[in-house]
Parts: structure tokens; sequence; C-alpha cells
């Protein structure tokens, strides 16, 4: 419903100008001007009915016809030549049938056919000719901002869907090199890794495409990282993937979490490390998530003072503040020898 007033904001704008000028003239000669008689009901319905139809046809041929010419030429001379013709024939109609419908042309009602009346009917008259041709500045306004945050979300659209392509050759480098080297050494687990790899790139090709997906199936995709991780490191690496709370009903972002997981691997274990290990929480609160990542430093990354981010961990920290602005605050800790990722994230 919300969104329906939204694409008819600028009818509903003119309907309720129109619905309260009605009701203000209608007030208002409900009493004659003279002695402050009422006026019969079915008189004033026609007075008020006809000069608000009259108002209404002046208005939206200046604002359908003349106005958007003038806009388009911004020339004001030529604005008032051609409209000053009509305008002042509609102004003369108006006034003869107010007279005929409120006088009957019998001179009783002085005011009617004063200089003073028909000052008021064109100061009226042009009143709300400039005020309907202001509200299209308003629909102009209106649809400039509309065109303006339309851009905006192709925009970020594209650069998330860049960032997602970007996520495919990441992970495929990673995983085709250890399934490589399980392979190459005959080991039984091959066709375990086989069949776990289609499924996790069964959820990047299908399931990622979605702007959310449950955060069980983002869960399932982490374990079997993890599970071809372990294969790779012969299950010597303490690994602890911990999960509190209820996942239930949780969306997320897909592919967001993995990026994180993925730097730990990197930086924190290979097959010569001793002394390595790698912690995963995830706490779930309702829709508060707090996500840590926790691994040991290679030896040799210890001994470095900088060290370059990957393409993954840029990723996703560019995919939070185009899917989640706001709603994150990621903390990234490089100890001297260990890293600590804190991510909060409202999943509402």
């Amino acid at each position: 419903m919300q969104s329906y007033f939204q694409r008819h904001r600028i009818f509903f704008l003119h309907l309720l100008f129109w619905c309260v000028y009605s009701s203000f003239f209608f007030s208002q000669v409900r009493y004659t001007h003279k002695g402050g008689i009422e006026r019969e009901l079915n008189e004033v319905v026609i007075d008020a009915v006809f000069h608000v139809f009259s108002m209404m046809l002046i208005a939206y041929i200046n604002y359908f016809y003349f106005f958007p010419r003038f806009l388009k030429h911004q020339q004001f001379g030529r604005y008032l030549l051609e409209f000053t013709l009509p305008f002042t024939l509609l102004i003369m109609g108006n006034i003869y049938v107010k007279r005929y419908i409120a006088d009957g042309y019998t001179n009783q009602v002085h005011f009617l056919y004063s200089q003073r009346f028909v000052n008021y009917v064109v100061f009226n008259t042009l009143f709300i000719v400039f005020f309907v041709a202001m509200l299209q500045f308003v629909e102009v306004w209106f649809k400039a901002e509309a065109q303006k945050k339309e851009s905006e979300n192709e925009k970020l659209m594209a650069e998330l869907r860049f960032l997602k392509a970007q996520i495919n050759p990441h992970f495929l480098f990673n995983t085709l090199n250890n399934l490589y080297a399980l392979a190459f050494t005959h080991s039984p687990n091959t066709t375990i890794v086989i069949d776990k790899l289609s499924q996790m790139m069964r959820y990047m090709i299908y399931d990622s495409n979605y702007a959310k997906v449950s955060l069980n199936k983002e869960i399932e995709y982490m374990n079997n990282y993890i599970s071809l991780e372990k294969l790779r490191l012969n299950h010597e690496v303490p690994i602890v993937f911990k999960i509190i709370g209820s996942t239930e009903g949780v969306e997320i972002v897909p592919l967001i979490l993995i990026a994180f997981l993925e730097n730990a691997f990197k930086h924190g274990v290979n097959n010569n490390a001793t002394n390595a290990w790698i912690k995963i929480t995830l706490e779930l609160s309702g829709k508060a998530c707090v996500y840590t990542v926790e691994n040991s430093k290679l030896p040799l990354m210890a001994t470095k003072k900088e060290e370059k981010q990957g393409i993954g961990l840029q990723n996703v920290q560019r995919r939070l503040e185009l899917s989640y602005p706001n709603q994150y605050d990621l903390s990234i800790e490089d100890h001297e020898m260990h890293y600590l990722v804190h991510l909060n994230l409202d999943l509402s």
C-alpha cells in the first residue's frame, strides 16, 4: 500500500489541494455578500462546483500546455503572450457565469458588478494557476530524486555483482590447489573432496544469486569448506567451529562470512606449521549476530610488521558496506602471534 501512494503521490498531492480549496470556497460563499444572509444550499453547490471546475480548467491548461512550454524554451515574454488571451477569455466567462448563478443579473448583489469583484476573481485565479504550476516543480523534484535513487541502486547492485563474481575464481584457486595435492598423492579422500566441492559450487552458482539466503545454508557451506581444509591438513590442526543460539529463520547475504574463514587458513596454518590453531564462533541472539574468527600466525607472518590484505578480505569489507550500511561493526586485530576478527552484524 505504501508503494502505491509513493507511485501516485503527485496525484494525491493535487487531490488534497483541491479538496482543501473546495472546502474553503464552499464555506466562504455560503453567505451572500449583502447582509450575511445564508444562501440556498443548491445555489451554493452549483456556485462552488462551477468555480472549482473553472479554476481547474484554467490551472491545468497552464499546467499541461503553457507552463511546460515555458520550462522548455525559458522565454517569459513568450509565455505571457501565449497565456494572456486564453486566461482573459476564461476569466471573463467565469465572471459572467458567476453573476448569473449568484444574482441572475438582477443587480441585487452590487458587489458582483464591482471592480473589486473582478479584481478578486482575477487575483484568486492567478494564485490558483501559480500554485498548481509550482506543483510541477515538486513533481520534477520527485522524479529527479527517484531517478537519482534508481541510479544509485543500479550502481550498487552492479558493484555487488562484480564483488560477488570475484569470489568464485578466488575460491576455485584455493580449493583446486588442495584437490590437486590430494589427487597427486592418490589420497582416498579425493572423492570426498570432489563431492563437497560440488555441494559448495552448487551453493555458489545457484543459492548465492539471491539477495539473502538461509543462515543454515551459509553455515553448511562453511562446514564443507572446513572439512576440505581438515582433509588437506590431515586433521593435524585443531579447528573449532562453535555455534551459539538458534539459526532458524535467520537470513544473511550469501558468502559474507566465508572470506574471514579463508583468511584464517591462509595466514594461520599450513602443513609444516606447529602449534597452529583456528577458532570460529557464531553467536545468534534474535537478529543480532556476533561472528569471531581467531587463528594463529604462521612463523613467517609473525616476523612481518605489515601484511597486505588479500582480495577476499577487501571484497567482504566492501560488500558489508553495501549490503549492511550502518548495521555492522568490524574489527580486525593483528597481534604478534595471532589474528582476531570480530564482526557484529544486525541481520534484521
